[in-house]
């Protein structure tokens, strides 16, 4: 069923009908220019920013417009209280003017009937006065000298508590962290001192076996080289005894540990020291065993003969190194030996360097460990180059072998 009014079936008719749209719909502004047509299209989105950048300047401009006559209010309100006061200094100014006129009149007639009546006429204006400096003040919250004063001294105590508090925290967090770096170069310093001590026990464990093993030929022929009571250190010392104070750690536990770890390492001192004057390693670097110590055939005419020390071959020139400190007592060509060094050790050792093609030291010299000898030949009653070696302990001969493998460093 469709209705139709006469109304509407104009309308289309016409094509006059349009759909009723809403306020924000979409906004088409057409430009013409020189025949031609331009579109622009405004959309609903962009209508609403619009309106509401509008509502924004309006309200800024209603706020800005509003300050502005309140400042000028407010401005007015603190004239008319500075008026006031100036009003009001005037008007005390005045009063003060008056009195002191009035002091004159009243020590003029202290002594006249009426003297009493006048004194305490000035006291009532005195006072009214005060009264109203009193009000101004009251009114206006002026302080006073005396308690600006006050407050000023108040406000640079807390100033210098504050101070002191934060110096006192910072002094505070730089005691914390001395305390930390304190515990830390104590750990870093025991950790070196463990380090010191596993070495001093090890390089003394070396000399140790170094000696043990120099002892067994020496107990064969009924000697016994004994470490502890061949050192130097100490001699040649005096003077009275005054005892040192000692400095002790309040930690007992660490404190021996550090005492140990220092006598650990004193030991080892005491051994490296006495290992200096024991002849220990191989005399010459490069060798071969041709005849060993004891009894042997003789390389001449092979009869049974006694060989007190070992015979080292190793080509003509090859350095002779010295293994222990001491002094040349012997540099000189000696018959069979041919040219023969002998070296003293001071601690009971000597020892023998035979067949040398060249010596390098004379008698009298000291000589260090690793110093050169001489060079390896086959001087005197020799078949060949080689180097005779001896060593003696206690001024008997012992074997040699024991003492050229003995070894200190890895």
């Amino acid at each position: 069923m469709n209705i139709n009014t006469p109304e509407l079936e104009k309308s289309f008719m016409n094509g006059a009908y349009t759909e009723k749209k809403t306020i924000f719909s979409p906004k088409e502004i057409i430009f013409r220019s020189q025949g031609r047509a331009k579109v622009f299209t405004i959309s609903s989105r962009l209508q609403v920013i619009m309106l509401a950048l509008l509502l924004l300047i309006g309200m800024w401009s209603f706020y800005s417009y509003y300050i502005y006559n309140r400042s000028g209010v407010i401005i007015s309100y603190k004239d008319k209280e500075i008026g006031e006061t100036r009003d009001a200094y005037v008007q005390l100014m005045t009063d003060f003017v008056t009195l002191n006129k009035n002091i004159t009149e009243v020590m003029s007639s202290i002594e006249q009937k009426n003297a009493k009546a006048e004194v305490e006429n000035y006291k009532r204006q005195a006072s009214i006065v005060e009264e109203r400096i009193k009000q101004i003040t009251e009114e206006k919250e002026w302080l006073s000298s005396d308690a600006l004063s006050e407050k000023i001294s108040l406000n640079e105590a807390l100033l210098q508590r504050d101070i002191a508090a934060s110096e006192r925290d910072e002094l505070k967090d730089q005691l914390r962290e001395m305390e930390k770096i304190i515990k830390d170069i104590k750990a870093a310093e025991i950790e070196v001192l463990e380090k010191v001590e596993k070495i001093a026990s090890r390089e003394m464990g070396k000399i140790k076996n170094a000696f043990n093993s120099i002892n067994v030929p020496l107990k064969k022929s009924g000697l016994y080289f004994n470490a502890l009571a061949n050192s130097k250190k100490g001699a040649n010392s005096g003077g009275p005894y005054i005892p040192a104070p000692q400095q002790r750690l309040k930690d007992k536990k660490l404190n021996d540990k550090i005492s140990k770890i220092f006598g650990d390492v004193d030991k080892w001192e005491y051994y490296k020291e006495v290992a200096e004057y024991v002849p220990l390693g191989k005399p010459v670097w490069s060798y071969w065993v041709t005849s060993n110590y004891g009894s042997r055939s003789d390389p001449f005419n092979g009869k049974s003969a006694r060989h007190k020390g070992v015979d080292l071959a190793s080509r003509t020139g090859n350095k002779i190194k010295i293994r222990a400190r001491g002094k040349v007592t012997r540099a000189e060509y000696a018959g069979g030996y041919g040219n023969l060094v002998v070296v003293d050790h001071g601690n009971g050792f000597q020892t023998k360097y035979a067949h040398l093609h060249k010596i390098y030291v004379k008698k009298g010299d000291y000589v260090e460990v690793d110093d050169t000898l001489g060079e390896v030949g086959t001087t005197g009653r020799s078949t060949g180059p080689h180097l005779h070696y001896e060593v003696l302990y206690q001024g008997r001969n012992v074997d040699p072998m024991p003492f050229i493998k003995a070894k200190i460093s890895s």
